[in-house]
């Protein structure tokens, strides 16, 4: 139908005269009209090098536009039309930048003659249609554009008809932006027209004033952060940043402050002014709002031009979390928001760490008894499982170093009666046996701190208080690696890093509660000992030796699996004999 420019021209021009006389029944001809757009569109599309079917789109859209436009068409018609060519035009804008232009102008043309609620309503159906193929910019543009129109058009009940429209807008912009490269024009097309949704949205807060004009900031204000972790994934720093430095122009706007955004407390307050008691799910659809709320903060770290655009003054921010730890608690809990999805670059992750180890870093203020920690443990537990992942993960060293060494800040920032049940969690919730032997060595390295501060003190050793760590929950972290509770033996080699820092850790704890004749946590007891030497240690040593014959017989093997062996081999044989020491002590 569409092959032949010259064969489709009449056909249109007599579908348009069809339609301008069917003022009473014009769904026909509507749908006569889009069957034909659909068609001239399939010709353009499947064979994008065709340059006269190209042309034939041009032309089409140019006489649909010149007959939308026409001052003497009937109302009926237009809003006949309105329900469907917005959607059939706009899938036109692919096609070339001389058909995007056309859609525009068709699509402002419905704005100007019809009612904006319902081109609201038109416009946002049109942008998230039943089936998910489209997904072209040429085709998300204009409606962008023409939302941004609409909102400007609009006459009563901005806020609620602006609210409906955001999460739809949000999830397209999401859904393309993500399958974009940054190099490619596109990216910038799509970002240009999501600052001009922001712009609108803002004009329409200046003609406001009271609880409505409130309310649409602060819907406002999630909009920009949710966009601004949308355009920070997958995209490098240098595509991002100039969107970044616009959105970061609507925080004073939006009475959004670094200090609010990074400890979630400003989020919270628009997220309340937005979501009513029965709107759970709203959210759902701006999931990614505390993800920009923190990258916002952490692109001003970044970036001096960037804070300055927000204005705001990042040390005042910094020397706040120094100086309250709640407040520094929070801050960690949102980062964990950069640090953990797996679409944001390492440079934000990068710099995210050093802001971490900012905050962190000189005479921090501590509370060891604080009564509100346990309402943070979950997000503090879940900030250094995503810490985990930059040390285990980052191909870059210095960035791995600064994470472990941002890690164990944050882990001294909990209360000391509290850090033993993180490390345990950590450690049960890890399927990494480096980490787990890193978290290992963290264990020893607390024992070791309180056995020092214990050096000099008047008392009798044997009356010294039982401390945080000293405790028989020592020893259930080591059984929990050399006697796994799903059962059976450790695997080597994968478990060989645990295991060996397991042993070490055992064979700590046992040197110094004997020579120091404590037993805070039970290790030199009669029945731990006979648990420890039968459950974990002899059977361990015969896996051991059992495997090292097999690999000293078996030529095909590597000679690394031997030489992994030998330490866990050394420690074993030590921790045996000085069980055994004990045991021979306790018999005379």
């Amino acid at each position: 139908m569409a092959d032949n420019l010259d064969q489709c021209s009449p056909l249109l021009q007599e579908i348009l005269n069809s339609l301008s006389q069917s003022v009473d029944e014009p769904q026909t001809s509507v749908s006569e009209l889009i069957s034909f757009l659909n068609s001239t569109l399939d010709a353009a599309l499947s064979d994008p090098e065709n340059e006269d079917a190209k042309a034939n789109a041009f032309r089409a859209l140019t006489k649909v536009h010149q007959f939308v436009s026409t001052p003497s068409l009937d109302q009926a018609i237009i809003e006949a039309l309105s329900f469907e060519l917005p959607m059939a035009v706009s899938k036109f804008g692919g096609v070339s930048d001389g058909c995007l232009e056309l859609v525009e102008c068709t699509i402002d043309c419905f704005i100007s003659m019809c009612s904006p609620r319902d081109m609201l309503s038109i416009l946002c159906e049109a942008l998230a249609p039943p089936s998910e193929t489209i997904r072209d910019s040429g085709y998300i543009a204009p409606l962008l554009t023409g939302l941004s129109k609409v909102f400007l058009s609009l006459q009563r009940r901005h806020f609620e008809q602006v609210k409906v429209a955001v999460p739809i807008i949000v999830k397209v912009l999401k859904g393309r932006s993500l399958e974009l490269e940054d190099e490619d024009p596109e990216f910038k097309n799509l970002f240009d027209r999501a600052m001009g949704i922001a712009n609108s949205i803002r004009a329409v807060c200046l003609k406001l004033e009271g609880v409505e004009s409130e309310k649409l900031r602060a819907l406002l204000g999630l909009y920009v952060v949710q966009i601004m972790a949308v355009v920070s994934m997958n995209h490098n720093v240098a595509s991002s940043q100039p969107f970044v430095l616009q959105l970061s122009s609507f925080f004073p706007f939006c009475g959004l402050s670094y200090l609010g955004v990074i400890t979630g407390s400003d989020v919270d307050k628009i997220t309340r002014a937005v979501v009513g008691e029965d709107e759970d799910d709203y959210m759902s659809c701006l999931s990614d709002v505390k993800c920009g709320a923190s990258l916002s903060v952490i692109w001003g770290h970044a970036s001096d031009d960037v804070a300055g655009a927000a204005e705001e003054d990042l040390n005042s921010v910094k020397d706040e979390l120094k100086d309250n730890q709640t407040e520094r608690w929070q801050a960690v809990g949102m980062l964990k928001h950069i640090l953990a999805p797996a679409t944001l670059p390492w440079e934000l992750k990068r710099h995210a760490i050093n802001f971490l180890i900012c905050i962190t870093d000189g005479n921090i203020s501590h509370c060891d008894e604080h009564n509100d920690f346990s309402s943070y443990m979950t997000t503090l537990f879940a900030a250094l499982q995503a810490v985990q992942m930059i040390i285990m993960y980052a191909s870059d060293t210095v960035l791995r170093k600064n994470a472990f060494e941002a890690f164990k800040r944050i882990l001294a920032d909990i209360p000391a009666s509290q850090r033993f049940d993180m490390l345990k969690s950590l450690i049960i919730n890890s399927n990494s046996s480096s980490m787990i032997a890193i978290l290992l060595d963290i264990v020893k390295g607390e024992l070791h701190k309180e056995s020092c501060q214990n050096v000099g003190n008047d008392e009798l050793p044997q009356a010294k208080p039982p401390t945080l760590f000293w405790t028989a929950n020592v020893l259930e972290l080591v059984e929990l690696i050399l006697k796994p509770p799903e059962g059976g033996p450790p695997s080597f080699p994968e478990d060989t890093d645990k295991v060996l820092s397991a042993l070490n850790l055992y064979r700590f704890v046992l040197i110094k509660e004997s020579t120091g004749k404590t037993n805070h946590t039970g290790v030199i007891s009669r029945s731990n000992l006979q648990k420890a030497y039968k459950g974990w240690l002899l059977p361990l040593r015969t896996q051991v030796t059992a495997l090292m014959a097999e690999t000293r017989n078996d030529y095909e093997l590597p000679l690394d699996a031997l030489c992994t062996l030998n330490p866990i081999e050394l420690v074993l044989y030590r921790c045996i004999e000085l069980v055994e020491d004990q045991l021979k002590q306790q018999s005379m």
